[in-house]
């Protein structure tokens, strides 16, 4: 696998964010027209709002399911990071961090986290900005 860094490291599943969400697209599009296309047809009516009803429920859990998943990953982080702080300061992670403070500060080996955690608070640096100021990245190869 090749060594992350910040210009690799989002993820993306091509089956998933890819031709999924274009399918999903496609068939939503493709109700509408049909649903459109039924009020001429007055028997077409109810399985056309259907067919459109099924695409909005699946566009949403389409949103929701990665939605969902990520928010866990992010529990699981603020976790580990908040341990990985206290191991090194003996102090818990600052309460004014952000989430997404945290989760770009994951990225930092042991050696520059306490310090970008400082400078991250102090100075209110923003997720990207904390990334583009780690000098020795570890990856992180299981979040999608």
């Amino acid at each position: 696998m090749q060594s992350q860094n910040y210009s690799n490291h989002s993820q993306i599943v091509k089956g998933y964010h890819g031709l999924l969400l274009i399918l999903l697209v496609a068939g939503f599009v493709g109700s509408i027209v049909n649903l459109v296309g039924s009020f001429n047809e007055h028997g077409n009516l109810y399985s056309a709002s259907l067919i459109l009803l099924l695409f909005i429920c699946s566009l949403l859990i389409f949103y929701y399911l990665r939605t969902f998943a990520l928010r866990a990953q992010d529990r699981a982080i603020r976790a580990e990071e908040s341990l990985r702080h206290f191991a090194l300061t003996g102090k818990l992670l600052d309460s004014r961090l952000r989430m997404g403070q945290i989760i770009a500060l994951r990225f930092a080996p042991d050696e520059e986290l306490v310090e970008l955690t400082q400078k991250a608070i102090n100075e209110h640096l923003s997720n990207k900005q904390i990334k583009q100021l780690i000098k020795n990245w570890k990856g992180d190869y299981h979040r999608v």
